[in-house]
Parts: C-alpha cells; structure tokens; sequence
C-alpha cells in the first residue's frame, strides 16, 4: 500500500485502522501527518455525534441543528482526503492543528 493510499484511507473512519496496520513498512512523513488528523477527525467526530445524540434524546427539536455537525464533519472529510490525494500536509479547518503534535505511537 502506497504512503497516498494510508493518506486517503486514513480519512474514512474505520478504514484508518487498514492504513495503520497493512502500509507500516511503507510510511513516510505525509502518510504519518494525515494519518494523525484522520484519527483526530475520527474521534471527535465520535465524541460530538455521541454527545449530539445525548442533546437529541434531551431536546428533540434540536434535529436540525444536530444534522449540521454530521455535514461539517464530512465536509471536513472531502477536504483531508483532497489534501491527502494532492500530497499536501495540509491541517483540516478549525481542528487540524490541534492533531499536529499529538498521536505519537503512529510512525
């Protein structure tokens, strides 16, 4: 698996954890840099829609609002995964430097 494809893969939620353990011998720094801010989209994305779905069951006409997070999340996974085709390490809008400095067990 090419260091672009873990780039890519590590994007699509759950397919992260392929990137991570088939392409170990093939990484390099561009692949290690979005695989960071794929695992940092991941979980909070996770965190949100769970606290999202807590708010939902609480008060039932905050739907629309609760929609938008699923869209900006996916929003900002089109970007990495553009980032990521086009081989620029480039940090995701608003959260993207936040994953930059951090997850340091993937090499």
């Amino acid at each position: 698996m090419t260091p672009k494809v873990q780039s890519i893969l590590s994007y699509l939620g759950i397919l992260w954890l392929v990137a991570f353990f088939a392409g170990k011998e093939e990484r390099n720094d561009l692949s290690i840099y979005h695989m960071k801010q794929g695992l940092g989209l991941f979980i909070i994305a996770i965190v949100s829609n769970t606290t999202a779905g807590i708010a939902l069951t609480l008060v039932p006409s905050l739907s629309f609002i609760i929609s938008v997070f699923g869209l900006v999340f996916f929003i900002f996974m089109i970007l990495g995964i553009i980032a990521a085709a086009n081989e620029v390490k480039k940090p995701l809008p608003l959260i993207g430097k936040l994953f930059e400095d951090t997850f340091h067990f993937i090499r």
